[in-house]
């Protein structure tokens, strides 16, 4: 008996332990359901689950919820469009806040996204970062409060 939950209770530690990608550490957080919905439906699930590294500047719910309905709606119906706005989020490598450094920043989607230092604080496109430094195994969440839009 004391072999059989020890042998559980090793499991579920392993279970535990093992580091969760950004997809899963952004579901594990309970603010990006509609972030977590949008990378499903332009197909970036994957992409995001993959090796990475991945720096993210997710916008949490409230941050999508700034955006008028029948927008986010069209948006979410339209796969390519959502693919655009989404990799537009999203930089190669693995930018820890302390690295972070005002400029253009080259995204996934190919355009530049503008971040800005000032009075402590860092905007990427305007949008102010809130929250910094939540690590998964495959990069890092940054947290935005609104949806930035490429060019």
């Amino acid at each position: 008996m004391k072999k059989v939950l020890l042998a559980a209770a090793l499991t579920v530690a392993a279970a535990a332990a093992q580091a969760k990608d950004i997809v899963d550490t952004a579901v594990a957080a309970g603010d990006f359901k509609t972030l977590a919905t949008a990378l499903q439906k332009a197909g970036l699930v994957d992409t995001l689950k993959g090796k990475g590294p991945f720096t993210v500047f997710a916008p949490t719910d409230a941050a999508f919820a700034k955006v008028p309905k029948a927008q986010l709606d069209a948006l979410l119906a339209d796969p390519a469009k959502l693919r655009a706005v989404l990799t537009y989020h999203v930089v190669p490598g693995k930018v820890m806040a302390k690295d972070v450094k005002a400029g253009q920043v080259k995204t996934v989607q190919g355009d530049t996204l503008d971040v800005t230092t000032a009075g402590g604080g860092v905007k990427v496109d305007g949008a102010n970062v809130v929250k910094t430094d939540i690590v998964a195994d495959n990069g890092v969440i940054h947290v935005i409060d609104s949806v930035v839009l490429p060019n």
